[in-house]
């Protein structure tokens, strides 16, 4: 009896350390009208990153590129981004989520998404979606823990 309080306690007091880490926001620069959005692109928590949705707009014109693979690169690139400033790699996103409007483009996406990762890939889910902000086609998001 005497044990389980024991390791009910430190259970507690591990919790409550982790919920109370050390955060750190990550804010990337962003060009026009995006300046002064109401989130950060990531959060760091102790060792895991929390990585906003980014769609792949181009920021010159804050609108999506005509083409699809493009618009990829650039969501991805602000994934990578987002990854870096905050002191981790690619290879420590462990999660990706693909918000998408047409699911016709899932091997345009894949084209360009797998050379962001070297060997094994993140677990992913690639989800069907009616509209995107500014008429995006993809937005991703994702979580990466730092090894």
């Amino acid at each position: 009896m005497k044990l389980r309080i024991v390791v009910g306690v430190l259970f507690l007091v591990t919790c409550v350390a982790a919920g109370a880490a050390d955060r750190k926001y990550i804010v990337n620069p962003r060009a026009g009208d995006m300046k002064g959005l109401p989130f950060s692109d990531g959060v760091l928590v102790g060792n895991t990153l929390y990585i906003a949705g980014h769609i792949g707009l181009d920021p010159k014109t804050g609108m999506p590129p005509t083409s699809a693979e493009q618009e990829a690169r650039i969501a991805m690139d602000g994934i990578k981004q987002t990854v870096e400033s905050a002191g981790l790699t690619m290879d420590d996103v462990v999660s990706i989520q693909v918000f998408c409007t047409d699911l016709k483009l899932y091997e345009t996406f894949n084209g360009v998404y797998k050379t962001y990762f070297r060997g094994d890939y993140p677990a992913r889910a690639f989800i069907g979606a009616a509209s995107l902000l500014r008429g995006g086609k993809f937005e991703v998001t994702g979580i990466a823990v730092k090894k």
